[in-house]
């Protein structure tokens, strides 16, 4: 077969495995890339080539592999360009001396460990030809790299970046990277000089010089072109064109001096006027290419060299524990006693040291030129894989258990910073609050109109919270970049306040405070700050998931099977009135939670009537509930009783008598119950019947839990008690 042909069918390869097993990765709350790395390491002999050798040679023959090389390195280039692009100023702007205080020391403790761990490694798992300075210097970067880039996601995944410790993590981080990029460059300039000589101070006397320059001229050269961008308002094909020649050429500039094609590439991106619109249009026009088809060719390069089978005795395995104790210890001790003695507290310094052992695709660049140059073995190259892998594996979780999400509210920077409940008055902890996740602000306004009449009247305090999600898609992607959420979070802020200006009455837009959170999994966020926040009720909008004929299937279906409250759905038939309510009751849990928040409506507002529709079949008979229903009508005010009108049928069609029923009303209330075609467990393969065919507005509610009482605090004092069977 032709090479080329079978350098793009292994392409092909390459980026199917990464998305599939990157998204694999996403769905267990993971970073895409650490799949995607996976993806790349079982293409090559730690799996393929160990299940089918056979097959793997004659998919990844020797002779391909300088074209993926080429590929690979194409990638890494323009990524690092990337990476610079977005090292913004701005986080250097704050805890610039505690950043450079827990930065240093977070570099100089594993490095020394690092160093100290080459004397026993050297002699074991080094090349012959190799000389230890390198070896420790290589070594000893490392261990004591951050990766910004993954870091910066974590951070603005978990709504990090407005709080105390994401700012300073960031800080850190980026400080972090510059030195450890410096320590990176003095390695290989001594690797490939083979001992710090003449020769190699040379080299680094020249990175210092040509980055003086990039500082100066070349900054002045980019501030023009950003001018240009700014009097044009659009990033033109020939500016772009320039760009991207001012890239290749800073990259061999750098090869040239003696240091790696990457320092160039990441040097222009750091040096870029960070100006917002220029920056993202080049982000954006940039990374899609990049972190789609090379990247992932990086990744596979990378696993093809990777061998797991070199580790063949127990020996080698207690060796790969012990770098990954060394790497982990040494980096978590610097932060947190450099945290510490910058007056941080315990729970907040041991999240920055879990958060500064994220090391992710950066430190596979490092390792990738290390082997490259022969500094380290392909056995070393392995292990250090594995403790890349480990420490990135580890950081949400370890995160999650040391900075859980219910403390992170308490820790916001900004003024409207959420108060601790248990600091909050009385008043407070009373308010009928419910949560609506909101999806698209310009199409749910039927759905905040519909809160508001649950929630609002002039007896007991409500909110409403809009909570709506950004998504971010990629791990490096531009969007993922703390400032860019920022402006994306805004952005939704906007939107929401503009959706709420256009609520009527005016009086009950006050009652309404948005919530805007980054997120990767929408419904596993919702149930979690359900959790947190315990509301009195959520309420979703529905919609029709991409692959299934279930209306409360997918996002819808998740939530409602997961989050630890009460939840209600509502199909938007259109129609501003919510005056006349029908509630179909078979006297089930989630039927007198449809009953309740009609009730509660009813009160709320003194125009609504409510028809109350008791469907029997042949087995029951009309007395088994009555009395229980009658009983709770007699609990509330005469002027709510007499809007209330209590009818029972008899029908071998359920489903069909609530139809006809809800073509005079405005909004059908119905629990989750086959009786209604809306089963709680498999949430219903009938639920199109009703939602579709139903005349009015449709209100699908599912009960968590009894204790959540929706109306106590509507009715006099001793009339308190709610259904409860």
């Amino acid at each position: 077969m032709h090479t080329v042909v079978l350098v793009l069918i292994e392409v092909l390869i390459v980026i199917g495995l990464s998305r599939l097993v990157g998204l694999g990765f996403k769905a267990i709350k993971q970073p895409l890339v650490i799949g995607e790395i996976f993806a790349g390491i079982m293409l090559g002999p730690s799996l393929f080539g160990l299940i089918a050798p056979g097959l793997a040679h004659s998919l990844f023959p020797a002779e391909t592999m300088p074209y993926l090389n080429v590929l690979s390195q194409i990638g890494l280039i323009f990524f690092m360009f990337l990476i610079g692009l977005e090292l913004n100023p701005k986080y250097l702007s704050g805890n610039l001396k505690t950043a450079i205080l827990i930065s240093n020391l977070s570099i100089i403790v594993p490095f020394a460990s690092a160093f100290g761990l080459s004397f026993v490694l050297y002699p074991l798992v080094s090349n012959n030809h190799v000389n230890f300075a390198p070896f420790a210097l290589f070594l000893g970067a490392a261990m004591s790299i951050t990766a910004f880039p993954v870091l910066a996601r974590i951070i603005t995944e978990n709504n990090l970046q407005g709080t105390r410790l994401g700012t300073l993590a960031l800080t850190c981080a980026a400080v972090d990277d510059v030195t450890a990029w410096c320590i990176l460059a003095v390695a290989i300039a001594v690797a490939r000089h083979g001992s710090i000589d003449q020769q190699a101070i040379l080299t680094i006397i020249e990175s210092v010089v040509y980055i003086g320059f990039m500082f100066t001229i070349g900054r002045w050269f980019l501030k023009s072109l950003s001018k240009h961008h700014h009097r044009a308002g659009r990033l033109s094909q020939l500016v772009l064109a320039i760009i991207y020649m001012g890239v290749v050429a800073s990259a061999l500039i750098t090869e040239f001096i003696g240091i790696h094609l990457i320092f160039g590439a990441f040097l222009l991106g750091a040096v870029m006027p960070k100006d917002e619109e220029l920056v993202r249009e080049l982000a954006i026009k940039t990374e899609d290419f990049v972190l789609i088809f090379l990247l992932p060719i990086f990744f596979a390069y990378s696993g093809l060299k990777t061998q797991i089978g070199l580790l063949n005795s127990p020996n080698l395995w207690l060796l790969s524990a012990l770098i990954l104790l060394v790497a982990i210890g040494g980096k978590y001790t610097g932060t947190y006693v450099a945290a510490r003695l910058s007056g941080i507290d315990k729970r907040e310094a041991s999240a920055l040291g879990w958060l500064m052992n994220t090391r992710g695709l950066t430190e596979l660049i490092v390792l990738n030129i290390g082997l490259e140059l022969g500094v380290i073995t392909p056995l070393l190259f392995t292990m250090l894989v594995i403790m890349a892998l480990v420490t990135t594996f580890m950081t949400s979780p370890l995160l999650e258990w040391t900075y859980p999400k219910r403390l992170i509210r308490l820790d916001i920077v900004e003024s409207e910073a959420e108060i601790p409940i248990e600091a909050l008055p009385e008043a407070y902890i009373a308010q009928y609050r419910i949560l609506v996740p909101v999806a698209n602000p310009a199409a749910q306004k039927g759905l905040l109109q519909l809160a508001t009449a649950i929630a609002v009247n002039n007896r007991q305090p409500a909110v409403v919270y809009p909570l709506s999600f950004i998504e971010l898609e990629e791990d490096y992607g531009f969007e993922s970049s703390p400032n860019e959420a920022d402006r994306l979070i805004a952005e939704r802020c906007q939107k929401l306040e503009e959706l709420i200006a256009t609520l009527e009455p005016p009086e009950i837009r006050s009652y309404i405070h948005p919530i805007v959170r980054i997120s990767s999994n929408v419904a596993r966020e919702t149930a979690q700050i359900a959790k947190i926040e315990q509301p009195d009720l959520v309420l979703l909008g529905w919609h029709r998931p991409a692959f299934s004929s279930n209306r409360l299937g997918g996002r819808v279906g998740q939530i409602l099977g997961t989050t630890p409250v009460d939840v209600a759905v509502f199909v938007d038939k259109g129609g501003n009135a919510i005056e006349s309510l029908l509630v179909p009751y078979s006297a089930n849990i989630h039927d007198d939670l449809a009953l309740i928040i009609a009730l509660r409506m009813l009160i709320n507002r003194d125009t609504c009537m409510l028809q109350v529709l008791q469907v029997f079949t042949a087995n029951h008979t009309q007395d088994e509930l009555s009395y229980e229903l009658n009983a709770m009508i007699e609990q509330l005010p005469k002027s709510v009783r007499d809007r209330i009108e209590i009818k029972s049928v008899t029908s071998p069609e359920p489903m069909r008598t609530v139809v006809t029923a809800s073509e005079n009303v405005d909004l059908t209330i119905v629990g989750t119950s086959r009786l209604w075609g809306i089963e709680r467990q498999t949430l219903g393969r009938y639920t199109d019947q009703l939602a579709i065919q139903c005349r009015s507005s449709l209100l699908i509610t599912r009960r968590y839990s009894q204790v959540t009482s929706h109306l106590t605090a509507l009715l006099p004092a001793t009339n308190t008690q709610e259904i409860h069977h």
